[in-house]
């Protein structure tokens, strides 16, 4: 019989891409359901960039590309480092890949030896632990709850580095709690990072430009921590590309040197289509987003009156991404025509069941008493869901 490898068996399936397969077999099954379950933005690529798609198309841009991306793409993720993050780096620090997922197994795999330990702040994006756990890595959770806006604190950072920490990973702004880390909150953990120069940060700054806070703040412009940062961007999000799949990092050459050698050997260069398509998005004024982003705005405070009116339902007010990431552990020991939900995991099957709402367990993300819920969908789709969510919840107990 053929034995699979045993890192897949410590392989968790993504929860996001889970529930999102179960939706579209409903879906495809005559249901109706609403799926709020997948980070991806129901916007449009912006034809500029599909208009640098096809024009690279006609002067046939179809070879391979150099590993870590064309030369003149690396020079605008350079110049929109310096111009959006006041970050300074060089074209041969940067390493395009296909999408951030790449980019960021990309650096643990350079980084990381079998029982490294991995500082990894929860909430989490589902992938990080199961990136570690690929490189024979250790993750260590630190968790911070919601009366911290999901955010951990200097001192929670010092008392989680040992002797064997060789890494931090961590969101802002976050998915899944759409937190963003201030000024003030990173150079605090800055304080502590610049304390330990073995320890590597990947700073995933995917959301950067979906920020309702005012502005971003990325960790690699404090000096002291800079050649201990890779941040980590792309523009599946903001640029509403996401099956275009490409990512970026800047950082410290020899780690950039590191990834290039490893996507050698596994994919090569990314998409050259994608590549050229990229290009017109770099270049681009981030201020045309700002009607995107005004709209998620929009439904995020649309979710949270909902939310809020919700009896025993807990939240926090996100600054960024196109999540909310309520408590829902009051619900837990209710019970409906005999069935008991005893976690945010039964509680998400209730409500696809019951009333066709598709969300997220918290569990995936490390939280077990949240759900994630993605606003990503029009204001029609969210009123209609969260309408179900509430009657919903309030059969509980009958």
């Amino acid at each position: 019989m053929i034995q699979l490898s045993k890192r897949l068996e410590s392989m968790e399936e993504s929860a996001t891409l889970a529930m999102s397969r179960v939706s579209r077999e409903l879906k495809t099954a005559g249901q109706d359901i609403i799926s709020l379950s997948l980070g991806e933005p129901d916007f449009h690529t912006p034809d500029f960039i599909k208009a640098a798609a096809i024009e690279a198309m006609k002067l046939n841009y179809t070879s391979y590309t150099p590993v870590p991306g064309y030369d003149d793409l690396r020079e605008s993720i350079v110049e929109k480092f310096r111009r959006d993050n006041h970050l300074e780096y060089t074209k041969d620090q940067i390493v395009v890949s296909t999408g951030a997922k790449q980019s960021i197994a990309n650096v643990v795999l350079s980084c990381i030896n079998p029982g490294d330990e991995v500082i990894i702040p929860a909430p989490y994006w589902v992938s990080y632990v199961e990136i570690v756990k690929v490189a024979e890595g250790i993750p260590h959770i630190v968790s911070a709850g919601i009366e911290n806006d999901f955010k951990i604190t200097a001192e929670q950072l010092r008392q989680s580095i040992g002797p064997k920490s060789k890494m931090m990973i961590f969101s802002s702004p976050c998915n899944p709690t759409g937190s963003v880390y201030s000024q003030e909150e990173l150079e605090a953990l800055a304080d502590v990072i610049a304390e330990h120069p073995q320890l590597v940060v990947i700073s995933d700054e995917i959301y950067e430009h979906i920020n309702f806070s005012g502005g971003h703040y990325s960790l690699a412009r404090i000096p002291k921590v800079k050649e201990q940062v890779v941040t980590v961007n792309g523009v599946s999000k903001a640029w509403a590309m996401t099956g275009w799949r490409l990512g970026f990092i800047g950082a410290p050459k020899r780690i950039a040197d590191a990834c290039t050698k490893i996507q050698g050997q596994f994919t090569s260069g990314t998409c050259s289509i994608t590549q050229r398509a990229t290009i017109a998005a770099m270049k681009a004024d981030p201020s045309i987003l700002n009607d995107m982003v005004a709209a998620f705005k929009n439904r995020r405070d649309l979710v949270l009156d909902y939310l809020q009116k919700m009896p025993g339902v807990k939240t926090n007010v996100p600054e960024g991404a196109f999540y909310l990431f309520p408590d829902v552990s009051a619900y837990f020991g209710k019970t409906f025509q005999g069935e008991q939900i005893e976690s945010a995991s039964d509680l998400c099957m209730y409500l696809l069941r019951e009333v066709g709402v598709a969300l997220v367990t918290g569990e995936a993300f490390g939280d077990p008493n949240c759900i994630r819920i993605s606003y990503a969908a029009s204001e029609e789709e969210l009123h209609k869901a969260m309408q179900r969510v509430g009657e919903a919840l309030s059969k509980l107990n009958q």
